[in-house]
This record gives structure tokens, sequence and C-alpha cells, in this order.
């Protein structure tokens, strides 16, 4: 979707238009800047190539795991449609952040609140911020903890687990986590993480194209599965039930269909790495910066669309709600398999310091708000946000369901609600009246944000009552 500039632009044009004063607003020594500009002390020096990088892996979670898995609950059809809605939305939600961020010269999130709304406004937003992505940090972990010793397992031959340490999740996330996110998340800006981020992207692709090829080796039903299909289709003889059972479905409802909309929505949560991504670009504008975002979400559509479509493709009813673990089904010692397991783990791994960045700024924003850059403080953060965070995954059991709750309240307020209040808050009237066109659709995309709030607050609270477990999404 091309986000075209809204009239009045020439009022901000100190902030976008020019870019000698873009730039004197953000460099290093800056003594006279305004306290809120502090943490941006250095020029932009990340390429537009690296920036889609890092705000593509931002985008990429552990969701695009359960995305066939909601392609079997909504059919090939609606599920596009709903995907698109979904992408549409989310490059609109950015496109309203980049103006509030244009008119006053801010790119933090948290700084943005504090415009609109005061000190409380900052500390929700930084509050909303740091909870959400500790819980997606704590589900990628959740990955390590549990795939890894499964990767070591088929690596060695072995079935079951016979005792070494090497084989305890609860170790491997600690030395992962010592050995590869610390050193990362220790890096001065975002941009440097752009490296690292197309080698996480390339992981994640190989895992798509390897689902595509799977898709044309692997027969429906699977072997030995016939009565597991049957009885899940309900049907009464297995020959029925095998051809219902592996038809492609172009559109359906069921119980499962209402929690494809929140899932796909929290699969394109990006928005705190946004601004610190603009922050770092080079050149910046803000149509830069959309063109940015227009491209990692148009890349992530694409991944989805066909990890999605060929996963359901190859299972059909039969797919799980986390894809590999289908695929373990048919074959736990196959080597494609092995190596995508891998993949997947090398790419949730480098993704969680590319989350951690915003989690640090915001505490600083909160707590430090008038300090300089300064390596003590740099370096604390991270270490206490990975130590929290690995504690959170080995002690909490239930981690999953906390953070079910935070999810929901949280990816809405970051996609739809704050960034909507931002904008009909910060934009001023003479700009653009209360009652115009845009702010008339800001007021709507935030009412769309509580309406996708109270759905998935309700999903999981229908969860627990019911006792069952529904996978397939999350960031």
């Amino acid at each position: 979707m091309e986000l075209q500039k809204i009239n009045g632009h020439s009022r901000e044009d100190g902030f976008d238009g020019l870019d000698a004063m873009e730039h004197s607003e953000f460099l290093p020594h800056k003594i006279g800047a305004k306290a809120e500009m502090s943490f941006t002390d250095f020029e932009g020096k990340t390429s537009f190539g690296m920036s889609i990088f890092n705000l593509s892996n931002a985008i990429m979670g552990s969701g695009i795991l359960g995305l066939a898995y909601a392609m079997s609950n909504t059919g090939i059809i609606l599920f596009i449609i709903l995907l698109l809605f979904i992408a549409i939305l989310s490059a609109y939600s950015i496109h309203l952040l980049l103006k509030s961020a244009g008119v006053v010269g801010i790119r933090a999130y948290e700084q943005l609140g504090n415009r609109a709304f005061g000190n409380p406004g900052k500390m929700v937003a930084g509050c909303i911020i740091t909870v959400h992505n500790i819980g997606a940090m704590s589900s990628y972990l959740f990955i390590v903890k549990s795939e890894l010793p499964l990767v070591i397992y088929a690596l060695m031959g072995k079935h079951e687990n016979t005792g070494e340490w090497f084989l305890n999740g609860n170790y491997l996330i600690v030395i992962v986590s010592a050995l590869i996110i610390l050193p990362l998340a220790l890096m001065k800006q975002l941009g440097y993480l752009g490296y690292t981020s197309g080698f996480s992207l390339s992981c994640m692709v190989f895992f798509v194209i390897s689902v595509i090829y799977k898709k044309f080796n692997i027969p429906c039903p699977l072997d030995g599965e016939n009565h597991n299909t049957s009885s899940i289709g309900g049907q009464h003889t297995a020959l029925n039930s095998t051809d219902h059972f592996c038809d492609a479905k172009l559109f359906t409802i069921n119980s499962q269909t209402a929690y494809t909309v929140p899932i796909l929505a929290f699969a394109f949560v990006c928005h705190p790495e946004v601004l610190p991504i603009y922050t770092e670009l080079r050149d910046p504008t803000k149509k830069r910066m959309q063109k940015v975002a227009n491209v990692s979400i148009l890349a992530m559509f694409v991944m989805y669309l066909l990890t999605a479509l060929f996963g359901y493709l190859t299972f059909f009813g039969g797919v799980e709600s986390e894809l590999l673990h289908t695929y373990i089904r048919v074959d736990p010692l196959d080597v494609l398999v092995l190596c995508v397991r891998l993949a997947v783990l090398v790419a949730v791994t480098l993704t969680v310091p590319v989350v951690l960045f915003p989690i640090r700024r915001a505490l600083l924003q909160i707590l430090f708000p008038e300090k300089p850059f300064h390596w003590a403080r740099h370096t604390i953060i991270a270490i206490c946000l990975i130590f929290i965070v690995n504690v959170l995954v080995i002690f909490v059991p239930s981690i999953r369901d906390i953070f079910g709750i935070i999810g929901a309240t949280s990816a809405p307020s970051l996609i739809f609600i704050l960034p909507g209040i931002f904008y009909i808050r910060i934009v001023p009237e003479e700009q653009e009246p209360l009652m115009s066109r845009p702010k008339i659709q800001a007021a709507c995309f935030t009412a769309l944000g509580f309406i996708f709030m109270v759905m998935s607050l309700s999903f999981i609270i229908i969860d627990w009552v019911t006792g069952e477990s529904r996978s397939g999404g999350g960031h």
C-alpha cells in the first residue's frame, strides 16, 4: 500500500523535508538538542537494505510455524483475504507512527507517548514495549529450550533423553544466551545486526523452500495415520474419511476460525523496532522509512503465505498447531527436516537481540531520560534482561499463559491503539482538524484495536474455561 503524504506537509519540512535540518536534529554532540534526543547519539548510518533485514527479522516470529494450522481453520481464500487485510493495516499503522514522529521530530515510541499524554503516556508506552518484547524473547527461547535437545538427539542418533547435561534444555538456553545472544545484544547500534538479521532471514527462506519441497514428497494421509484422520474427520469409513481429509478447503468456518485474526495480527508486530530503525537509517525521511516498512511487510506476506499454503496442502486437516511437529511425525530422523529445525533455531536465536534493543531503549527513556550513551548502562541492562528472560523460561512452566494475556493486550496496543491515539493527539488541529478524514480513519483504526483486544482476551478465557490448548500464534 503506497501511503501518500497528507496535506500540510510543509509544516513539518523542518524535520523531514530538509536533510540538513533532519541530520542536525540528531547529531552525536548536539548539546543543545531536546532531552528526548539523547539516545540518538549518532548519525544514521544503516543502509536501506540492512534496515529491511532488521525490520523483516523483527516481523518474523515463531508464529510462522502456526500459519498452516490457521489456514486449515479458514480455508485458502479466507486466509489470503485476512493475511492481506492485516498486512495493509500494519503498513498503515507504521504510517501513523512515522507521521506523528515527523510532526514533532521525535523518533522514540516512548517520547511520542510523552508528547501526546505527558509522563503517563511515556510510562505506558515504555511498559507495553518492555512487557511485549520480553514475552517475544521468552517465546523464542522456549523454542530453543524445547527444540535444541531434540535436534541434538537426532544428530546423535538417539531416540530418548539419556540424561547427559548437554541434552538439558535449561542448560542449553543459558549457553546460547551467553555465547550468541549477549554479544549481539551488546552492539551499540541496532544497524549492526543487519548482517545477523540477513542470515536469520536466509534460514527462514530455507525453511519456506523446504516446506514447498516437502509438499511434493509426503503423501496424504500419512502412513499409519488413517485411523487418526478418520476419527478427526468424524467419518464412518476409512475410505471416505481419507478422501475428505485430504481435500483442500477454499473457505471454511469452524470453532477455531476466529482465532486466526489475532494470530495473523500478532504475526506482523514490529512496531517497537520501527522508530529505532528509522533513527539509524541513512538519509532518513518518512517516505524512505515507509518504503523500508512496505518492502519488509511485503516480503513477510509472501513468506507467510507460501509457508501456510504449502504446509496446509501437505497435511490438509492433519496439520498440527506447530508445523515442524507434523513433519517429525513423518520421520523424526529425516535429514532435511533436521536441517530445517536447526535453521529455525538459528533464526529465532538471532532475532532475540533485535527484539531486545527496543526494551533497552524504553528502559533508558524511562529511567535515564537525560543521560547520554554509556557503555556500563548499555551492558548492564542487556545482561539483566537476558537473565530475567532465562529465569522465566527455566522456572515458570506456565509462562505462555501469562504472556498470552499480556500479548493479547500489548500487541493490539502497539499495532492499533497507540499509533492511532498518538496521531490524533500529536498532529495539530490547524493542520488536520479533528473531523478530517485522516483523523477519523485513525480513530476507527484505534477502535479496531480495542475489538482485537477484546477478541483475543475472550479466546484466552475460553481456553482456560474449557481446558483446551490452542496454539499456533504469537509473535
